[in-house]
């Protein structure tokens, strides 16, 4: 059995929050224009993954709620679409730049968990997220995960 995957994704409330994703149920994770993060989506998200849904520019900032990768990576519509902000010219569809994947809403936590709090946590110190990774898409560890959630229903670490 292959080793669980898990994420965390960024999105500022004010343009798609987990209260949107849940009211929507499902959503394609469009507008991603950073390599890395592209490369994580395409090549290492699975179906089922779960995922942390971070508050970004928020305040506080913070894991708002959790989220599953709800289909394989595709081609982001937006980089061909001239009237959107991700429009690329660069992108064709016969080789597209930029992917996505769907995400689909499992649960908003009883509470926001902060990035002050993940910060003050030992266990979570090797979190991308501490240390001012700005990637919108960022693995975290199986142990991180599991921590994050037992936090925000209010067991601590």
């Amino acid at each position: 059995m292959a080793p669980r995957r898990c994420w965390l994704v960024k999105s500022e409330p004010e343009s798609y929050s987990i209260d949107d994703l849940r009211r929507d149920g499902r959503t394609a994770w469009t507008g991603v224009r950073n390599f890395q993060a592209r490369n994580l989506m395409r090549d290492q998200m699975q179906v089922g993954d779960p995922v942390l849904f971070y508050h970004s520019s928020a305040d506080p900032p913070g894991v708002a709620g959790l989220a599953r990768v709800a289909s394989p990576a595709y081609p982001d519509p937006t980089q061909f679409d001239r009237s959107s902000d991700y429009y690329d010219e660069k992108s064709t569809a016969e080789d597209p730049r930029w992917f996505l994947v769907d995400l689909e809403f499992v649960a908003k936590f009883p509470r926001l968990v902060s990035l002050a709090e993940i910060r003050d946590s030992k266990p979570l110190a090797k979190m991308p997220l501490v240390n001012r990774s700005r990637l919108s898409v960022q693995p975290v560890a199986p142990a991180e995960f599991d921590l994050l959630v037992r936090m925000a229903s209010g067991e601590g670490e």
